[in-house]
């Protein structure tokens, strides 16, 4: 058995859609407009521990499609995968799943989300790939940031937090 072997061990277990909404408010009037909607995404990513060495991480995207600022339908897709993570070292653990299991997972939320379109009426929209890699980044870096801001006005400082951590004080 890999796990008394102590191997590194990663795994899907199963993946599913969670919860899939479509909200149509401007129809059937939209579907005579002629313009070509105007697209905005939101994209989450979160995981947890759901037993001993099993976590589910998912996968959020809200995309609102827009025409003359009326909104021709707004989706929102959460895909989930439940995964196996054993013997991974503490710090590799969380970006494992929240890198490597979008990656996983966000190609099932994309053809659920462009059937879902589809059947609502509108012509079918792929969406892009995401460089979750680079998502995550900017999400440690943002919390990063976060926490400095925190420190630095817990330490009496306000406002200013310099790139090297260090608390700027303006009086």
């Amino acid at each position: 058995m890999a796990d008394e072997n102590n191997q590194p061990v990663f795994q899907i277990q199963r993946v599913y859609l969670k919860d899939m909404s479509l909200e149509q408010p401007n129809s059937p009037a939209i579907f005579l407009e002629q313009d070509a909607p105007k697209m905005e995404i939101g994209v989450a990513v979160t995981a947890q521990g759901l037993a001993e060495g099993i976590y589910e991480t998912t996968v959020t995207i809200t995309l609102t499609a827009r025409i003359n600022d009326k909104v021709a339908f707004l989706v929102e897709g959460k895909q989930a995968g439940i995964f196996e993570a054993r013997n991974i070292p503490e710090e590799q653990l969380d970006p494992l799943l929240c890198i490597g299991g979008p990656n996983i997972i966000y190609p099932y939320l994309r053809a659920n989300m462009a059937d879902m379109i589809t059947r609502a009426g509108f012509p079918p929209v792929h969406l892009a790939e995401i460089n979750f890699e680079a998502y995550y980044q900017q999400r440690v870096q943002a919390a990063m940031e976060q926490a400095q801001m925190a420190q630095a006005q817990a330490n009496g400082a306000s406002g200013l937090v310099m790139p090297d951590g260090s608390a700027a004080t303006i009086n």
